[in-house]
């Protein structure tokens, strides 16, 4: 399925528009205080090990939606917003929301 942050895809054309559709992922800080402890790879001051937690709750939200919109009959989601939050008391969750249109390409 074809996701784009685009509102139309160039060299397609859009026939029918379904409607939002969107995905959720919510990671609990304990999650986070346990990779903050086991990281040891610092390099040039990214954290590998957090980055790829926040890339798999997005992967997992941007599935999430694909499947929904398949299940509606699109073909592709135009439109597409990834939104990172934090949620619970004090902020102990993130929460990554993605919402997009799904459409029926030609």
């Amino acid at each position: 399925m074809l996701v784009t942050t685009t509102p139309n895809i160039e060299g397609k054309r859009i026939v029918k528009y379904i409607g939002l559709v969107s995905g959720e992922t919510i990671i609990g800080a304990n999650f986070f205080k346990d990779i903050f402890a086991g990281i040891r790879d610092f390099i040039g001051g990214r954290a590998s090990a957090y980055e790829r937690v926040l890339r798999e709750a997005k992967d997992t939200a941007i599935l999430e939606m694909q499947q929904y919109a398949a299940a509606v009959g699109a073909n592709a989601i135009v439109g597409v917003d990834l939104d990172y939050e934090t949620v619970g008391k004090g902020g102990s969750m993130l929460m990554v929301t993605v919402s997009g249109t799904a459409v029926v390409l030609e």
